[in-house]
């Protein structure tokens, strides 16, 4: 299968990677550095299970994705519109486009740009760019994807190339359960600069209560906006420290790398959809101005 990853960052190279390691022809888009150390090298994939030099088509360039069968598109959601505007020409009429994104509304978002139906998917993988074109891999790597006519072939491929793949009819949920995860690992990874792990494992602190009123507060605008939260969403968040342990968050990295961040489509987006219903999310606001404030003094 041809496949092209719009937005190759640390998400787009492992699973961009993951699948030319299986055999399938990908390419990369991605910024200057990385695609010139990728075209020099091939993209270094360290994981927990192996350590390679996988051959990868790279390109800076939107077009790349011409020809494509598949797009998984990686980008940052304050990217989404620009991207996706400058990949539409480009598109082949059958390709099968997946929102591999933080926070819950980029497919809509996406899909009102490319006039085109877009499949959302939710990402749990652990992953950072350690230099350009070495992706550093720290822990899972499941994708949770909509139902539609593509859908199975896509779990097939994927699976076969070592990337787990559920297909579920509330993927809406689901992206809700990864957002409550995002809201409280985010920021805290990016305020502290501390690694997942070492987040929760602070004796005298009483990060789980303080990470509970997070918690509380998003599921609490989720559900008064109907959404159907999967069972154990709540509970699935301390124990998300110890399957990443050694995860710093993306935000963190973008702030270490004074770019802006996705805070606004996280925590931001909880604030502004707890007014809009009446919900009040004091924490969720808390963090999300601190992480502005962050971004504020990084720029200078």
């Amino acid at each position: 299968m041809k496949i092209a990853v719009m937005g190759a960052g640390a998400v787009g190279c492992y699973y961009g990677g993951m699948l030319a390691r299986a055999g399938h022809d990908v390419v990369l888009v991605a910024r200057p550095a990385h695609v010139e150390a990728m075209r020099r090298d091939g993209l270094f994939m360290d994981t927990q299970s192996f350590q390679e030099h996988v051959r990868v088509q790279a390109d800076t360039d939107a077009s790349a994705v011409q020809g494509a069968q598949c797009v998984l598109f990686c980008v940052k959601s304050t990217d989404t519109e620009s991207a996706g505007r400058a990949m539409a020409p480009h598109l082949e009429d059958g390709a099968v486009v997946l929102s591999l994104q933080n926070g819950v509304d980029n497919a809509a978002r996406l899909q009102d740009v490319l006039r085109r139906p877009v499949l959302p998917a939710v990402v749990y993988v652990a992953a950072g760019m350690a230099g350009p074109g070495h992706m550093r891999h720290h822990g899972r790597g499941e994708l949770v994807i909509a139902p539609s006519p593509a859908s199975g072939e896509i779990a097939r491929v994927f699976a076969a190339a070592g990337i787990p793949v559920e297909i579920s009819d509330n993927v809406e949920g689901a992206l809700w359960a990864k957002l409550v995860l995002n809201c409280v690992y985010n920021p805290l990874s990016a305020i502290t600069r501390l690694p997942y792990g070492e987040i929760v494992d602070s004796p005298g602190l009483d990060v789980p209560r303080m990470m509970d009123d997070i918690v509380r507060e998003c599921m609490a605008v989720a559900r008064a906006s109907g959404i159907r939260l999967p069972e154990g969403t709540a509970e699935a968040v301390l124990p998300l420290a110890r399957s990443m342990a050694t995860q710093v968050s993306s935000t963190a990295q973008d702030l270490a790398r004074g770019h802006r961040s996705e805070i606004d489509h996280l925590n931001g987006y909880v604030v502004r959809l707890g007014e809009a219903l009446g919900v009040a999310t004091p924490a969720n606001r808390m963090l999300h101005t601190l992480v502005r404030l962050l971004e504020k003094s990084v720029a200078r």
